[in-house]
């Protein structure tokens, strides 16, 4: 019995970036892959939805929020570095178009420039976070507690998530644009919008005793 002509072009998928352009384009609802991503970060939504809640928690029963001696953070450099991080957004979205259309080096360019830009900004997170280590720490207090577990807690998802665009960059470079890899590229992007909208809940948050 022979193939079905769509399972066909499905199987074909996986030898050609053309052909796993064009099932993308095909499809009535999102695959499986993509679903999964979703089912996961809805699970990190409410992990830091309950994190950002513990915060605000914290801050309403405390009479002084930071607690004395220890300065309100700084605004400047932590709203500009998610400012930067948003702008990923961008070439995280072309990527994905582009490997729909079956091109598959210019999506790899796409990644590669978020790919920097998230670089620069863990290393600038990193930075501030030792700053933050030197003035104080997370066992001093109730602030020092939940401030440095939500801001760990983000910065950890932005190492998984350039983790993850290296990985789906090396097999892209290796294997080509099959349907497997299109549908991780697309699994990657809408990672990394949750993350970045997440960003702003957690910067602004953090930053709360300062604006």
């Amino acid at each position: 019995m022979s193939p079905h002509p769509h399972e066909a072009t499905r199987s074909s998928a996986a030898f050609s970036a053309a052909a796993a352009g064009r099932v993308a384009r095909e499809r009535i609802a999102q695959p499986n892959g993509w679903w999964g991503m979703a089912l996961f970060l809805c699970a990190e939504v409410t992990l830091f939805g309950t994190l950002i809640g513990s915060y605000f928690y914290l801050d309403f029963n405390a009479h002084s929020w930071p607690p004395p001696g220890i300065k309100a953070p700084s605004v400047v450099l932590p709203l500009v570095g998610t400012g930067v991080l948003l702008l990923t957004s961008f070439p995280m979205w072309l990527a994905g178009r582009e490997a729909r259309a079956g091109r598959r080096n210019p999506a790899m360019w796409a990644i590669a420039v978020a790919f920097v830009i998230q670089l620069g900004y863990l290393g600038l997170q990193i930075y501030l976070f030792r700053h933050d280590l030197n003035d104080f720490g997370p066992k001093g207090s109730a602030y020092g507690s939940i401030y440095f577990t939500l801001l760990a807690a983000h910065h950890g998802h932005v190492v998984l998530g350039i983790l993850l665009d290296a990985t789906v960059l090396v097999f892209l470079a290796l294997r080509g644009l099959t349907n497997y890899w299109l549908i991780g590229l697309r699994g990657l992007a809408l990672y990394w919008y949750v993350v970045n909208v997440l960003a702003v809940f957690v910067v602004f948050t953090q930053l709360t005793p300062s604006l």
